[in-house]
């Protein structure tokens, strides 16, 4: 298995812990017995529970465009230092991406940073499928 869809798992299994975390926080906002119901006329989240919950919707996404082009590459027998590079400035960009939104970090944008990373990532591997093309 190459490079890129071994990220590409790992990218894909972050996104399953995230409703872990923003659920945790949100039965300690509403209690237990709330959540274990329908969840019918519940609050709105707040704080980490609702940070977590549009962190979980940022990623998902995200995800979907880097597994579409991952997925092609692979399909196209291609894998080389340009789609790998993409792939780990992906992981990077939504790990830190993921953290600090969870988090609650805001210092000096560095989300919006980490999200541009992650989408250069995702140019890059788009940019060697396009030259394949060619």
């Amino acid at each position: 298995m190459t490079l890129e869809l071994w990220i590409l798992v790992i990218c894909t299994i972050l996104g399953l812990f995230f409703p872990f975390f923003y659920n945790w926080h949100y039965g300690k906002q509403v209690g237990g017995k709330a959540l274990a119901g329908n969840r019918e006329n519940l609050p709105e989240r707040r704080g980490a529970a609702a940070r977590g919950l549009r962190a979980h919707q940022n990623h998902l996404e995200n995800l979907l465009p880097f597994a579409i082009v991952i997925l092609v590459a692979r399909i196209a027998g291609m894998s080389n230092f340009v789609t790998e590079l993409g792939a780990v400035l992906f992981l990077i960009g939504r790990l830190t991406h993921s953290i600090t939104y969870c988090a609650g970090i805001s210092v000096a944008g560095i989300r919006s940073i980490a999200y541009f990373v992650g989408l250069f990532g995702i140019l890059c591997v788009a940019s060697q499928l396009l030259h394949f093309l060619a």
